[in-house]
C-alpha cells in the first residue's frame, strides 16, 4: 500500500496494491495490519456505509460534533471529487481543505480523521461510494457546513450548481458552525 500525505498532513491518500490482468483485478480494500503499518494509525472501524448517487450530486460537508468519525472512503464504481475540511479550531490548518479524485480506475482511498467535515461531488453518470467509520452514525450530532462557503473556498470541478439534499441546502457557513476545539 502506498500512502501519500496531502497538504493537510492528517488527511492521507492510500493506494492499495492492485493485481490485474485481462480477466479484471483483485485488491484488498482493507487490511487492518497493513493499514497500521502504512499509516501508523491504530483505528478501529465500527460501521461500513455504501451510497449510490447520480452525476452532479453533492453530498456534504458533513460531520458529527459528538461521536466524531474518522472515515476511510473509496469508490467502487464511477468517480467523485472527494473533499475534507479541517474544522478543528486549534489546528494550524483550520478552515483549509483538500480535494482528491477517487475513482474505480485509480482505486485510491482517502483517510479523513475525526475533526474534519467531509463531502463529495459526483463526476460520473453514477457512483457507488463506500466508507468505513470509526464511530457510529448519530443523527442528533450530525452537522453540515455549506458546500460553497467563501471562507473555505473549495474549488469544486463544476460550473453548474450541484444537486443537494434538503439537509445540505440548509447547511450553515463555517463561521456559524459548531466546531471542534
Amino acid at each position: 500500500m502506498n500512502v501519500t500525505p496531502t497538504k493537510i498532513p492528517d488527511v492521507l491518500i492510500l493506494e492499495p496494491k492492485v493485481f490485474g490482468d485481462e480477466r479484471g483485478f483483485f485488491m484488498e480494500s482493507f487490511n487492518a495490519r497493513k493499514f497500521f503499518e502504512a499509516t501508523g494509525l491504530d483505528v478501529q472501524f465500527v460501521q461500513d456505509n455504501h451510497s449510490r448517487s447520480s452525476k452532479g450530486v453533492l453530498r456534504g460537508l458533513h460531520y458529527q460534533i459528538q461521536q466524531p468519525q474518522g472515515k476511510l472512503m473509496q469508490v467502487v464504481c464511477g468517480a467523485v471529487f472527494d473533499v475534507a475540511v479541517d474544522i478543528r479550531k486549534s489546528s494550524p490548518t483550520f478552515g483549509q481543505w483538500v480535494g482528491v479524485e477517487l475513482s474505480e480506475e485509480n482505486h485510491r482511498q482517502l483517510w479523513v480523521p475525526a475533526g474534519f467535515a467531509h463531502g463529495f461531488f459526483v463526476l460520473s453518470e453514477v457512483v457507488y461510494f463506500t466508507y468505513k467509520t470509526t464511530d457510529y452514525y448519530a443523527s442528533e450530532f450530525e452537522r453540515s457546513i455549506v458546500w460553497d462557503d467563501a471562507e473555505i473556498g473549495i474549488k469544486w470541478p463544476s460550473e453548474r450548481s450541484p444537486i443537494l439534499s434538503t439537509k445540505d441546502q440548509e447547511a450553515v457557513p463555517l463561521k456559524n458552525a459548531d466546531l471542534f476545539i
